[in-house]
């Protein structure tokens, strides 16, 4: 009869409560025989693997490899949530074969943190080349108790993408150097082509990431639904402000009707087509809007960093907007743990930032946006530094962010639809937002 494999994800993990009961409730399964002929072992999504070891950047893991005599990096790759899931089950393990994993900002969070080896005697010993060169954003949410538990490794970070064609078609002076002057050229950019088109002057995706894409207007006041120490702050000015914005550029018909069921997929097209004057997206999305062979509109689609508030002008140069990454991390259970730090530095390196960079990855390290052959490869480059010299992630992570993203989610749609005003919406949210914090 054929042994059964147990799959898990991070949910029922923690209704399980923690290694122990994981271990009872699938009879200590161990992982399957990654670890072949002296390999390495990675879990990651495919694009790292990709940015690792293609591209124009070249190969960086295959002198590793050599270097300490490995065949092979067994790299595990699937989609984001098979990813955790994989990870949190074999981190949960007594042992593994599992070497290093890939986590994203959003599933590392303190009851998940114990799974992975603390990194700062390492760092101490054996230290990571200028560890302080990684945006202080992202060393600041790997930090647990003082302790640090991964190594940003790739990013997604926000920006405002804006057609030039449009701006100059409809004779309008930009791009705009505040969120209101946004809100206005927004409304001048809302109009109808000569082909019966209707374009809106702002999108901003409302399937899936709503409260992340919302975070990105409310960080123009340098607001949040819930701070970094894991204070719930919704109801406060700064994203009432967002939210009142938005309620008004829906009812203008700025932002379109459809709203809530857009998906960033769908922006896509909708900028390539030209239906979108304006969005706020990952930077990285330039090169999706720019696709000669997709876009109607290719070199002419702009991107750069959100605006801030007039009231912030000073404050920050730019609005802190919402990062998203990806770190490394070493589940406790492994077995080569200073191999798989070894294997941690060689990727962090300045060298293997640059190399992942031209081979299109998002790098986490500042100084590679002064590398002149990267920032000819990204138009943007500048721009991007300075969104994530401030930038921060749009939720804490902790055991029921999932279900926080979830009911800002709905709060966000009322205000914005007018079910409820923005302030009565986030009074009602505040005190939900805190019982799964403090519960």
């Amino acid at each position: 009869m054929k042994k059964q494999i147990h799959v898990i994800d991070r949910r029922q993990f923690i209704k399980l409560g923690g290694t122990a009961a994981f271990l009872a409730a699938t009879g200590g399964l161990p992982f399957r025989a990654f670890a072949q002929g002296g390999s390495f072992v990675v879990v990651s999504h495919a694009v790292h693997q990709t940015v690792a070891t293609t591209g124009d950047g070249g190969d960086i893991v295959s002198p590793w490899l050599a270097e300490h005599g490995i065949g092979s990096v067994d790299w595990r790759t699937a989609g984001i949530a098979q990813v955790h899931e994989t990870l949190f089950r074999e981190a949960s393990l007594n042992q593994t074969n599992l070497d290093v994993g890939y986590i994203l900002n959003t599933q590392l969070f303190p009851r998940i943190a114990n799974l992975f080896e603390p990194l700062d005697p390492y760092l101490a010993s054996d230290p990571i080349e200028d560890f302080e060169d990684f945006f202080p954003g992202m060393r600041e949410s790997l930090t647990i108790d003082g302790q640090i538990y991964g190594v940003p490794v790739r990013h997604s970070t926000s920006g405002l993408h804006w057609n030039q064609a449009y701006f100059e078609e409809r004779g309008v002076d930009g791009p705009p150097e505040t969120i209101e002057q946004m809100a206005e050229i927004a409304r001048q950019l809302t109009f109808t082509r000569s082909d019966g088109q209707p374009v809106y002057g702002f999108v901003l995706p409302g399937s899936g990431q709503m409260h992340a894409n919302t975070t990105d207007i409310a960080r123009a006041w340098n607001g949040d639904f819930i701070t970094t120490d894991y204070e719930v702050v919704c109801a406060e000015p700064p994203m009432v402000k967002a939210l009142t914005m938005l309620r008004e550029m829906f009812v203008d018909g700025v932002l379109p009707q459809s709203l809530i069921s857009i998906a960033n997929t769908d922006l896509d097209t909708w900028m390539q087509t030209g239906r979108a004057a304006m969005c706020v997206g990952g930077m990285g999305r330039n090169r999706i809007y720019n696709d000669a062979e997709a876009s109607q509109f290719p070199g002419q689609i702009e991107t750069m960093s959100i605006p801030v508030s007039e009231e912030l002008t000073g404050q920050f140069e730019v609005a802190p907007v919402k990062t998203e990454y990806w770190s490394l991390v070493i589940p406790q259970a492994s077995q080569q743990k200073d191999l798989s730090w070894s294997f941690i530095q060689e990727l962090s390196s300045k060298d293997a930032h640059l190399s992942m960079a031209l081979n299109g990855n998002g790098p986490t390290r500042a100084s590679t946006y002064d590398e002149p052959a990267f920032n000819a490869s990204l138009p943007y480059a500048e721009a991007e530094k300075k969104a994530l010299a401030v930038a921060r992630v749009p939720l804490p992570a902790f055991d029921r962010s999932t279900e926080a993203a979830d009911i800002i989610t709905e709060a966000v749609q009322s205000a914005i639809l007018g079910a409820m005003t923005p302030q009565a919406s986030m009074d009602q949210l505040a005190p939900r937002l805190e019982a799964l914090i403090r519960g």
